[in-house]
């Protein structure tokens, strides 16, 4: 049986590519991406001053043969996505939270002044 209905993001790995929402507040850059079926446990997030990235697995509680299958569009399986941020994050400070299938990662804006003045000294 060919499954016609069959949508997966995968990448070149065989991954399947999460999706997310990422936004702002005055003072930190949000990520959201819905993950439900992942136990926090299966999730692990790299932060950097300029990127994040979420890795995990989704593993199907119950095996169900090919041929029995009318739609297949859940992703199960290994995942990732890696999202180059607009501003410059302090990871030390970033944290996240799993709720009701909703990952959010919060990671606070750098606010470093783009440009300094200096006085001239003399010797």
């Amino acid at each position: 049986m060919e499954h016609e209905h069959e949508i997966q993001k995968i990448t070149d790995e065989g991954e399947g590519q999460l999706t997310v929402d990422v936004y702002q507040t005055p003072e930190e850059i949000i990520v959201e991406s819905t993950i439900a079926g992942v136990k926090p446990d299966d999730i692990e997030i790299d932060v950097t001053s300029e990127s994040v990235t979420i890795r995990g697995e989704r593993h199907q509680e119950e095996k169900v043969a090919e041929s029995d299958y009318f739609y297949r569009e859940c992703f199960w399986g290994r995942f990732s996505r890696s999202i180059i941020l607009p501003q410059e994050v302090d990871p030390d400070r970033a944290h996240s939270a799993l709720k009701n299938g909703v990952l959010v990662i919060k990671l606070p804006k750098l606010h470093r002044n783009k440009a300094k003045k200096l006085k001239v000294k003399t010797d």
